[in-house]
């Protein structure tokens, strides 16, 4: 699946996009954040608080106990602020 990142969750990883394929038992979104913050600093920095991660999956925007199912794309990013 292609991972998508953006502001500065690409900042903190380092990249803007990657192709993983999650191991076994990463099922849903959460177990996504979960095992990519086990990759590395960058990752583990990025993704100290899952909880204010937002996710899109196929540009639809899921909540994190959404199964990743066929997932194409999955992008991350913070909070959006308005102005």
């Amino acid at each position: 699946m292609k991972l998508v990142y953006f502001a500065w969750v690409r900042e903190r990883i380092g990249t803007s996009e990657e192709e993983v394929t999650p191991p076994a038992g990463v099922e849903t979104v959460a177990d996504l954040i979960g095992w990519l913050s086990g990759r590395g600093e960058g990752y583990a920095a990025a993704l100290a608080h899952p909880e204010v991660i937002r996710v899109a999956m196929d540009q639809e925007h899921v909540a994190h106990d959404t199964p990743l199912g066929g997932a194409r794309e999955v992008a991350l990013f913070p909070p959006m602020t308005g102005g």
